[in-house]
C-alpha cells in the first residue's frame, strides 16, 4: 500500500495503515489481519457540489479529518416492532438514515473549495441541490494498492458558526441521501481515484 500517500490535506495527520500496535509506526509492514487504526477509515467530500450529471469525471476530493478527534457514521437504523392480538411479534426493517457530524472544522481559506462552499451555504442560507455533493468512503484493510470504497450522494449542512477563542468554527452535518455505489479506490500523491464495480 502507499507509504506517504494516504494522508489528508494536513501534513501532521497519521498515514492510514493496518499495522498492529507493535508495528504501528512502520508503514512498510502492514498487518491486514490486525486491528485497524482509525486512520484506515477515510471520508472524502467532493468539493464542486455538482451532482447534475452524476459523479464528475475528475472529482475534487477533500479528506475530512483535520482537527477532528472523533467522528463516526451514525447508522440511525429504522426498525418497528409490532405485536398483534395473537401475541405474535414482527419486526419491520425500514432501513437506515446514515449521517455524520463533523464537530470540528475551522474556517480556513487555504482549504480552497470546501471552505468556500461551506461559507456560501451558511451565509447565503443555501438549500436543496446547492448543498448536495458526493461522499467517498474508503476502508484501508489490506496491504495492496486497491481498497474497497463506496460513493453516495449526501447533503452537507453547517450546524452553526462562530465558537470560542481559537478560531472560527463551522461544524457541519453530512446526511447520506442515496444512489450508493460500491467500487475500489487507488491513492496516488494523496489523491484517490474511484473505480465503480462492474
Amino acid at each position: 500500500m502507499p507509504d506517504e500517500e494516504i494522508l489528508d490535506n494536513n501534513e501532521n495527520d497519521d498515514t492510514p495503515t493496518t499495522n498492529n500496535e507493535e508495528e504501528e509506526d512502520d508503514v512498510s509492514t502492514p498487518n491486514p489481519l490486525g486491528k485497524l487504526k482509525r486512520s484506515a477509515l477515510l471520508h472524502y467530500l467532493e468539493t464542486s457540489f455538482d451532482t447534475s450529471s452524476g459523479l464528475p469525471q475528475s472529482p475534487a476530493w477533500y479528506l475530512i479529518g483535520k482537527d477532528v478527534e472523533d467522528m463516526s457514521v451514525e447508522m440511525n437504523s429504522d426498525t418497528e416492532t409490532i405485536k398483534n392480538i395473537l401475541d405474535e411479534t414482527s419486526v419491520h426493517d425500514n432501513g437506515y438514515e446514515p449521517a455524520i457530524d463533523v464537530d470540528t472544522y475551522y474556517a480556513t481559506p487555504t482549504d480552497g473549495a470546501i471552505y468556500t462552499k461551506l461559507k456560501s451555504i451558511m451565509m447565503n442560507r443555501e438549500t436543496g441541490d446547492a448543498c448536495r455533493t458526493y461522499i467517498l468512503e474508503v476502508i484501508v484493510d489490506n496491504d495492496g494498492t486497491s481498497f474497497d470504497a463506496w460513493v453516495e450522494e449526501v447533503i452537507v449542512k453547517p450546524t452553526s458558526y462562530g465558537g470560542a477563542q481559537g478560531g472560527v468554527r463551522i461544524p457541519f452535518n453530512i446526511a447520506f441521501s442515496g444512489n450508493r455505489q460500491q467500487g475500489t479506490v487507488t491513492i496516488a500523491n494523496k489523491v484517490p481515484t474511484f473505480t465503480p464495480a462492474t
